[in-house]
């Protein structure tokens, strides 16, 4: 499974994707997160799905970049340009990936700035090719393993946050599930974009890197929840004394 994480503030962009990769027993590590930076054209591209397909997809994309990169001047034309590919691919592929008992099952979350584009975009890009823009009322994308990290991020990510707290809160959305479900792990790669900088910023975490956050995090937690008041527990708790 996968995790794979972007925020749209209004400062910025944050994506966080974690690197395993489970296939039967074997689990191994691989970059789910690739970025592509030609002077005030950047974007990155997180992929959630077989990696067969994925590579397939991203070899097929750089190519098209190659060719017509001067053409794409706003970001939903390049996201327009990788579904083309993702439906090319599911042309050659998918016949034969049926049969083996496998589904073509590639999303994708884009993310960045071209030159016209007035400001910073994310998309969530779907199996078929089409996709949608996120909104300021929820801005963020999750693909893969998404029930555990969204709590937090609904709770604490608003529009206004800073590029800090997205990026904070997006970590601990990821250690919510990290903890959740172990086909998810560190390293994780992560990556800021400030609004109309043109420069994508990539960073790798191992887990020592993280680990005190996640401790400090977990005795917050349990410190909040002793502190939470009881007088609303009092009509079940009497009941349970009387029947005592």
């Amino acid at each position: 499974m996968t995790y794979c994480l972007g925020i749209k503030v209004a400062s910025g962009l944050v994506a966080i994707a974690d690197t395993r990769l489970t296939s039967g027993t074997e689990v191994s590590t691989n970059k789910k997160i690739s970025v592509h930076q030609f002077e005030h054209h950047s974007m990155f591209i997180m992929t959630s799905g077989l990696r067969s397909v994925r590579d397939k997809t991203i070899t097929y994309f750089k190519e098209v970049l190659e060719e017509q990169d001067h053409s794409f001047n706003k970001l939903y034309k390049a996201v327009n340009a990788f579904g083309a590919q993702v439906r090319r691919v599911a042309n050659e592929d998918q016949a034969a990936l049926r049969q083996a008992g496998l589904s073509f099952n590639l999303f994708s979350i884009v993310g960045g700035q071209l030159e016209d584009d007035d400001e910073h975009k994310l998309f969530l890009l779907y199996p078929e090719g089409n996709w949608v823009e996120v909104g300021q009322g929820s801005p963020f994308f999750i693909i893969g393993n998404s029930g555990y990290g969204k709590p937090l991020l609904y709770r604490s990510l608003r529009y206004d946050s800073t590029l800090q707290d997205a990026l904070k809160i997006g970590f601990l959305s990821f250690d919510s599930t990290r903890v959740s479900s172990n086909d998810v792990d560190y390293p994780i790669d992560v990556i800021m974009y400030e609004k109309d900088g043109f420069r994508m910023v990539e960073h790798r975490f191992e887990k020592d890197d993280l680990d005190f956050v996640a401790k400090q995090w977990s005795v917050l937690l349990q410190n909040s929840v002793q502190k939470l008041p009881t007088g609303w527990m009092e009509p079940i708790l009497s009941k349970s004394f009387e029947t005592s």
